[in-house]
């Protein structure tokens, strides 16, 4: 086995809290054991311990148990992304755990394969407000979504007019930007697909890890795409 291969024994600790709703999830030998849901939308700071908590004595397992943490880093809610990073880079100084980040947009779009007749194409889209989406496309290969562009903020009109006729939409940028949805033409999936999950956060974030693709903890931040206003107000004044 070399040094960095991922033992099937080892435990694995998944968060995602880049969007409305937040989940946690444990595993060990490649398989999640539990899943946990934040019990409020848009409350992570609140739910975050008790969702830990929760999770790890349904599990039967205790936090210094945890080898590899694997935390959705975003595009998405800021405050959300800091939680969870924040998080993930505590529990792994704490355990020595390995941390492994990885794109949230990766994450939704895995959903598109739970669809009837899976698309071999599908475009996923945030709100990034000010009429702007994240947003990337995937493709099918080999039954996982595979990122064909790198998460950026777009006008969502622009973005899905240069999808092709097969591709289908989905995340949580779809209720918010609906006439554009609308007026591309594509398909849309059922709202069920539009959040990313902390199980599937746990699965990619394995396969990450299996291939090395790990970062170190001191490394790991949230993937905002742009600045946050707080920062951005400050970039401007020092311009000035």
């Amino acid at each position: 086995m070399s040094r960095n291969e991922v033992p099937s024994a080892r435990i694995g600790l998944s968060i995602e809290t880049s969007g409305t709703f937040g989940s946690v999830a444990i595993g060990s030998g490649g398989t999640v054991i539990d899943t946990v849901e934040f019990a409020t939308p848009r409350a992570h700071a609140v739910d975050f311990l008790p969702a830990i908590d929760s999770l790890f004595r349904s599990a039967d397992r205790r936090p210094d148990e945890v080898q590899d943490v694997y935390v959705s880093i975003g595009p998405g809610s800021f405050t959300g992304l800091r939680i969870g990073v924040t998080a993930a880079r505590m529990i792994a100084y704490a355990t020595g755990a390995r941390v492994t980040a990885v794109p949230t947009l990766n994450v939704i779009a895995q959903n598109a394969g739970f669809d009837a007749n899976p698309p071999s194409t599908a475009a996923v889209i945030l709100d990034a407000k000010r009429k702007r989406v994240y947003a990337s496309y995937f493709q099918r290969v080999s039954g996982i979504y595979v990122c064909q562009s790198e998460p950026a903020e777009v006008d969502p009109s622009s973005f899905l007019a240069v999808q092709s006729p097969d591709c289908v939409v989905l995340g949580e940028g779809v209720n918010a930007h609906r006439a554009a949805v609308d007026a591309s033409g594509l398909r849309v999936l059922p709202e069920s697909t539009f959040r990313a999950r902390a199980e599937v956060v746990f699965e990619l974030g394995l396969a990450m890890a299996r291939r090395d693709e790990v970062t170190d903890r001191r490394s790991v931040v949230p993937h905002y795409v742009r600045l946050p206003e707080a920062e951005e107000r400050w970039a401007q004044r020092q311009s000035c």
